[in-house]
């Protein structure tokens, strides 16, 4: 998923979704029954889920959907009961469209697909992460987590012999990298990276949902998160131009720390092979609670009326095999998800892959809030960039936060 894409998804109700969902005959065709398997696949990678699916078997029409028009191509389909077989989820949306009906429950089909069974995935990856209230409504695709890049070579010359370990480390180091001068910074965040503070949260040891299921900010853990987060621009080692790109920060060392998903390290072999061997992947900075990242990635989910379903279960199985899941990841950076692909020897030959695939058995999935996106990822980043950017009284902010995501639940 394109994280910058991320921050313009609008916001969508359940309640919206759901009226539509009413308003459609739940026995309407999502197409031909004897036409194509129709995938949605979300951002620019249709093309390459073409190749991936080629050899399948299957007639399929891949339709490459961009992420920040996934909330009305979704409502809109779901309101004419006319949508594609197969769509990719992203772990956020899973909540919303789930409980507004869009997504086939696949509890009784996967004993006749047994590349589809949860025990061939982590337990992380499985059953919190493609369920919604006890039901399976989807299959994990990718893995997405974040850990630390460094620019060795940049941190050496700063005298820094290795990447922080802790946040207390990173802020630090940070502050002497952004000391090389002007227009040089020492990390990046990304404005629109709502879970960043989460992690940071669950690194201090603390949680953003509370013994009854309810979104809670309030706790001393997300406290010393936002000192965090907020301290690194008051240090001044973080850029405050919103259209920052971290990729090219990065490879230029501008940016010379930041965190982000496997696709960065993807998109640096790429785009600056010369910097083979001046940069590394690391474990999350850790707090007290340890080093917690984030499980994101994506699931692929059967709509809920398809007139192909059995097709559909056959490609979800397909692409599921070991060997589609490292293929995938050779096209696109985006990990797998089955345990026997993350455990595979040559995929962890690469030692910044090993720390991706170590970083994933202590991710967390974020809260299956509805519309986590909307909100409360929306809510926690208006709060914390006021006070960053444009100078609002911290605790004024966070109240307001408090407020407007107070009542919001994962049940």
């Amino acid at each position: 998923m394109k994280r910058t894409a991320r921050a313009a998804l609008a916001a969508v109700s359940v309640a919206g979704l759901t009226l539509a969902m009413a308003a459609c005959s739940t026995s309407a065709p999502s197409g031909d029954a004897d036409g194509p398997l129709t995938v949605w696949v979300m951002g620019d990678s249709g093309a390459n889920f073409e190749k991936l699916v080629a050899d399948s078997g299957i007639d399929v029409d891949v339709v490459a959907i961009p992420w920040d028009s996934i909330d009305e191509k979704l409502t809109t389909a779901v309101a004419s009961g006319s949508g594609p077989d197969i769509l990719q989820i992203g772990l956020s949306k899973l909540r919303t469209f789930a409980d507004a009906g869009a997504l086939l429950p696949l509890d009784d089909e996967l004993a006749a697909h047994p590349g589809l069974d949860p025990a061939n995935f982590p337990a992380g990856v499985s059953g919190t992460s493609t369920s919604v209230n006890g039901q399976i409504v989807s299959i994990p695709w990718t893995s997405d987590t974040r850990v630390l890049f460094t620019r060795t070579d940049i941190l050496a010359e700063a005298g820094i012999d290795a990447p922080p370990a802790t946040w207390d480390e990173l802020r630090a180091d940070a502050k002497i990298l952004a000391a090389r001068g002007d227009g040089n910074y020492g990390y990046y965040i990304p404005q629109w990276d709502a879970p960043l503070p989460i992690e940071m949260t669950w690194s201090m040891g603390g949680e953003v949902i509370d013994a009854d299921g309810n979104v809670d900010f309030d706790t001393p853990e997300f406290q010393k998160a936002v000192d965090l987060y907020t301290g690194l621009y008051a240090d001044g080692s973080v850029p405050t131009n919103g259209d920052f790109d971290q990729t090219a920060g990065f490879i230029s060392g501008v940016a010379p720390m930041l965190v982000s998903g496997p696709y960065l390290g993807k998109g640096v072999a790429d785009s600056a092979p010369e910097l083979d061997g001046k940069w590394q992947a690391s474990p999350l900075p850790a707090g007290d609670g340890g080093s917690i990242s984030l499980f994101a990635g994506s699931n692929l989910g059967v709509w809920f009326n398809t007139q192909h379903k059995e097709a559909a279960l056959d490609l979800l199985e397909y692409v599921s095999q070991p060997e589609q899941q490292l293929a995938w990841y050779g096209l696109t950076g985006e990990l797998p998800t089955v345990t026997s692909a993350l455990e595979d020897a040559d995929l962890n030959s690469d030692p910044n892959v090993q720390v991706y695939t170590d970083q994933l058995k202590t991710a967390k999935v974020l809260p299956l809030v509805s519309n986590w996106d909307g909100a409360v990822g929306t809510e926690l980043l208006n709060a914390l960039n006021a006070i960053v950017l444009t100078g609002a009284d911290k605790q004024t902010s966070l109240d307001g936060l408090y407020s407007k995501t107070a009542g919001l639940s994962i049940k």
